[in-house]
């Protein structure tokens, strides 16, 4: 299969955005600000902001996968992966609020950008059973 462009696919570009604000997110409520060392840290906050950035950063290796695969079932492996992070990326902002993070905000516009990817997820997701 030849070399796509992955930077010409909406959702590789949205799932970029994704990580940008999951970054954004993490560095701003972790209390630990070197976002490398996250997974030393005993503070919940600071595991969850870990997680929700290993795993906004997840989605587009797994888009870049699943676009330069030929097989089926990669593909579909890789659609199902991604459904888990976003559920997860979802779970993480409840977690952070349990955790008493205060900005709600900036959590609701995580969910709002996970809402509008779910969006093109989908019609991807459609596109990619070929």
């Amino acid at each position: 299969m030849p070399y796509k462009n992955l930077r010409s696919i909406p959702i590789y570009r949205k799932s970029l955005d994704l990580c940008l604000m999951s970054r954004e997110i993490a560095s701003y409520v972790s209390y630990n600000k070197d976002l490398l060392k996250l997974y030393q840290s005993n503070s919940l906050r600071d595991i969850i902001a870990d997680s929700l950035l290993t795993d906004a950063i997840l989605i587009p290796q797994q888009i870049a996968a699943a676009e330069q695969s030929e097989s089926y079932a990669v593909r579909m492996k890789s659609a199902t992966f991604i459904a888990i992070m976003l559920r997860n990326i979802n779970s993480y902002c409840t977690g952070l609020e349990k955790d008493g993070v205060k900005e709600k905000e900036y959590l609701n516009l995580l969910r709002s950008e996970i809402k509008s990817f779910r969006r093109l997820f989908k019609v991807w997701r459609r596109s990619i059973r070929r």
